[in-house]
């Protein structure tokens, strides 16, 4: 089944905020996965594939047991372009290549890898067994089984088989990927979906086939007894089903024309009934609200939403340990949100497309144009270099500007200002905190900052340098940047600078800074140092 991408943000995983900015713009695809949301894996644009987190099982891929907070890369994945991946709950991660390949990893204590072994996998290697000749086109996992769709809508599952979820008939595990059939034989099967110990598919007719374990009523048969091979879910008979979501123990079903079923279990309200009573068969939910759009559900939670088509997202479910019994509008505009804020664990339910748009604030638009010869309307020239800016900007963002434009600013006037009483990097520095809100300049250059902001009345700015000067002193400026202090006023930073001084007199009074002092602040300084009882010693 494929999904549309929407702009989504990683960040609102927690285990992203271990990345830094630069990974998390790289991203192109995502995958949070594992029993408390500590594993993820995900792709970059330029089709890199890495991992991180805990790694219980080998789920990492990395070939060692290591947890790791430091994405490393999977090199045997990179360059394959990944269309599909689902996990389980070992962990083990299955995937499909947009060329149709299946890879797995990770636990495999009931061969839920498909290589014929119970080996744990410590790297991704391919499932060949079957699926050589098949272009897999999605996977699913349950618990410990997985699923693979080919292209010609065969459906082949391997694994655990204790309820029956890989429908061969008997309850026996199955080692290697084989082909469901049964009365799935001569259908094409578009879309599947996993519980935890149950399966789910749906074929181009838009029937509804379930097989595994019942005892909630997940299978949608209107009884609790476990079925070994796929049985149609008749409660649905005249309606057309496009997609169909799992639960940990409950199943979504949506229709061509936007109508919601849901049923098994309930104990959390993830049918969205408004009662916590188990359904066996089908109940149509959410009929009050306009047509249902996406739905989606992931077997290691009890949380379930919906996206409408004008855009609203409903969740329902254990949310955040809440059951909320009716479909509960949030301010999500996607599903993938629903489960990043409010599942337990915090997975995710699909491999997520995060799509970069192109698109920058007001803010970063107007840090692009500082400077523009493009866009610019006024040049300042400062020791015989041009700063280009622009009119409107100034005079939003500064009072000084706003003045001095009104009073002689007509369209006649030249479109150069000449200035003199600062000096070029300082002046810049000016300019461009109007345009970003940021300053950076050595303290040194902040004194003179701080002039101009004092002249122009830029109390913020002000602050700002106090704070760069103050980060910034040290033995060999304190005494400069204590007389600019003193000459621009700045009472608190005139206080710091002191203090610095007394607690470093023996090294202050050796530079050079200190002799240059001119005569009154000299004398003053050692008055207010005497008093202190500084020059005891």
């Amino acid at each position: 089944m494929t999904h549309s991408s929407i702009m989504v943000d990683v960040g609102k995983w927690p285990i992203f905020t271990l990345l830094s900015p630069q990974e998390i713009a790289s991203i192109r695809k995502a995958c949070v996965f594992g029993t408390s949301a500590n594993e993820a894996i995900y792709i970059t644009h330029n089709d890199e594939v890495f991992v991180f987190g805990l790694n219980c099982s080998n789920c990492l891929g990395t070939g060692d047991n290591q947890s790791t907070i430091v994405p490393k890369k999977l090199e045997a994945l990179c360059g394959k372009k990944i269309s599909s991946l689902s996990y389980g709950s070992g962990p083990h991660v299955v995937l499909c290549t947009e060329d149709g390949e299946v890879y797995a990893w990770g636990h495999n204590g009931y061969s839920q890898l498909g290589n014929g072994t119970t080996n744990q996998g410590i790297t991704p290697l391919q499932v060949c067994t079957n699926l050589l000749v098949k272009k897999v086109v999605e996977v699913a996992c349950g618990s410990h089984h997985s699923m693979a769709l080919s292209f010609d809508g065969d459906l082949y599952a391997w694994g655990y088989n204790n309820c029956g979820q890989v429908g061969s008939g008997s309850t026996a595990n199955q080692p290697t990927p084989r082909r469901v059939s049964n009365c799935l034989q001569c259908k094409m099967v578009v879309g599947i979906a996993c519980g935890q110990t149950s399966s789910m598919a749906v074929v181009n007719n838009g029937e509804v086939y379930g097989w595994g374990y019942n005892g909630n009523g997940q299978l949608g048969l209107g009884n609790n007894g476990n079925q070994l091979t796929p049985c149609r879910v008749a409660a649905l008979h005249g309606v057309c089903i496009l997609q169909i979501a799992c639960g940990y123990a409950h199943t979504l079903a949506l229709t061509d024309e936007g109508l919601l079923y849901a049923w098994g279990a309930n104990t959390y309200g993830q049918l969205g009934t408004g009662n916590k009573s188990n359904q066996l068969s089908p109940v149509q939910i959410m009929m009050e609200k306009e047509r249902v759009v996406e739905i989606a559900a992931c077997h290691s939670a009890h949380t379930s939403a919906a996206k409408t088509q004008s855009g609203q997202v409903y969740m329902w479910g254990q949310c955040r340990g809440q059951s909320v019994i009716l479909p509960h509008l949030t301010h999500f505009a996607c599903t993938d949100d629903v489960f990043a804020c409010f599942a337990t664990p915090a997975v995710m339910w699909r491999l997520l497309s995060v799509e970069h748009e192109d698109f920058l604030t007001v803010a970063e638009s107007l840090k692009k144009e500082f400077d523009s010869v493009e866009t610019s309307d006024l040049k300042f020239r400062v020791d015989g270099k041009y700063i280009h800016v622009h009119k409107a900007v100034l005079k939003i963002r500064c009072e000084h500007f706003r003045t001095m434009f009104q009073s002689y600013w007509n369209e006649d006037m030249k479109e150069v200002i000449e200035i003199d009483q600062f000096s070029y990097p300082v002046y810049r520095a000016f300019l461009e905190y109007l345009y970003t809100d940021s300053v950076d300049l050595p303290p040194e250059d902040a004194i003179g900052l701080l002039d101009l902001a004092t002249s122009y009345c830029e109390n913020r700015l002000k602050k700002l340098c106090q704070h760069i000067i103050k980060r910034g002193i040290t033995v060999e400026n304190a005494f400069s940047l204590l007389s600019a202090a003193v000459r621009y006023d700045a009472e608190d930073l005139e206080e710091f600078c002191f203090k610095f001084c007394v607690n470093h007199l023996t090294e202050v009074t050796q530079t050079t800074a200190f002799w240059q002092m001119d005569g009154p602040l000299l004398k003053e300084f050692i008055a207010k140092a005497s008093k202190c009882g500084a020059f005891k010693n």
